[in-house]
């Protein structure tokens, strides 16, 4: 029977990569066309995280379509070279820009910005055990850095083969779920306050951290899509021989151990708060069901995670994101819905309030990457 069942998936699997396919190319004209024009381009996270599906493009493109990729992302760097800083994590993540064009072009004024970036990152504020602050106004932990920090650190990474960057990843890595990981599930709650000062940053809710942990109380979602692929992202960049190999692996299973129990198995998606399957005012959110199905497959092709055990969840996510998260708004394009939009800090309503948008840059730049990922294992059957 489960032969059965293990085969019935190859088959789906295979049929459906020339339908994530078409999905990657109208997400990929929909985001490059309409949602953000490369001399439109912010620097900021959501932009960002688009930005590292489109180098993740260019890295699985035959040479010969490459082009369009190195451009845009030249397009979009050179008009916000004169803005482009590192000071706090959201502007860090549009710096894997930057030093993406040092390592392809060689061009000196892409390494001079990336490690002016860089020197930012260096001087920003920490906690007290050293993981980057989220905000510099005030000393705060969030899952969603991990993220940010480790575009452009590993990008650095591959551009100069200096073991300091990975260095840094690791450590922020480290610190962060030191603070926020929950030991048992492998999930992370969404952020620390490590100043003991409540601080109203016009976005979270005051009050948000526990009177004596300091932490949040919710298991945010895409929260820990951000973890997710943070985490097998590195490991696919660096030697099973590293010594951050093994603690990196094991942070990952524990997540991914958790992950499937949680997961709608008639929708394929995952909820904006993962606990709360049951709560009628809990949702579907399609950005996070994409980081984990990507890390999931991602975690199969680099034979961390069995096939067996996670395809059915892999599976799940594409036809539940297919069928219930992908619009067409604007002539030809496909576009992802029920995103969770820009989420600060706060506890469960706060959650369960945040608007349900369409595109942006992280739910664009996610449902790519599961895709191609997607294709991936398809593939290698």
């Amino acid at each position: 029977m489960r032969r059965i069942v293990f085969l019935s998936i190859f088959f789906y699997l295979t049929f459906s990569s020339t339908q994530a396919q078409t999905w990657i190319d109208s997400l990929d004209r929909y985001g490059r066309e309409v949602y953000m024009p490369a001399e439109k381009y912010t620097w900021d996270w959501g932009q960002a995280t688009f930005l590292n599906s489109l180098i993740h493009l260019y890295e699985t493109k035959p040479t010969d379509e490459k082009y369009k990729y190195l451009q845009y992302i030249r397009t979009a760097m050179d008009k916000t070279y004169d803005v482009a800083n590192g000071k706090h994590p959201n502007a860090i993540a549009s710096g894997i820009g930057m030093a993406f064009l040092a390592r392809v072009t060689k061009e000196e004024k892409y390494k001079l910005k990336a490690q002016a970036i860089y020197q930012d990152y260096l001087n920003a504020p920490r906690s007290k055990n050293g993981g980057i602050s989220h905000r510099t106004e005030t000393v705060e932990l969030w899952d969603d850095t991990v993220y940010m920090l480790q575009m452009f650190l590993m990008e650095m990474y591959r551009a100069t083969g200096e073991e300091k960057y990975l260095a840094h990843v690791y450590s922020q890595i480290k610190s962060h779920s030191q603070s926020l990981a929950n030991p048992t599930t492998g999930l992370w709650v969404h952020a620390l306050d490590d100043d003991d000062q409540d601080y109203d940053d016009g976005c979270s809710v005051v009050g948000w951290p526990d009177k004596k942990t300091r932490k949040s109380s919710e298991y945010w979602g895409r929260a820990n899509g951000w973890v997710a692929m943070t985490l097998v992202d590195v490991l696919s960049s660096i030697s099973p021989k590293s010594n951050y190999y093994e603690p990196l692996k094991n942070e990952f299973l524990a997540m991914m151990h958790t992950l499937p129990s949680l997961q709608n198995k008639q929708t394929g998606h995952w909820y904006q708060l993962l606990l709360y399957p049951q709560d009628a005012k809990n949702w579907e959110e399609s950005s996070c069901t994409a980081m984990f199905a990507y890390s999931m497959a991602k975690g199969i092709e680099l034979g961390i995670l069995k096939a067996q055990e996670y395809l059915p969840s892999i599976d799940l996510a594409y036809r539940g994101l297919k069928k219930h998260s992908l619009v067409q708004p604007k002539g030809p394009y496909l576009c992802p819905s029920r995103v969770s939009g820009g989420t600060c800090v706060g506890m469960k309503d706060y959650y369960y309030g945040r608007p349900i948008v369409e595109g942006q840059g992280f739910g664009i730049g996610s449902f790519i990457m599961f895709a191609l990922e997607y294709q991936k294992i398809s593939r290698q059957k």
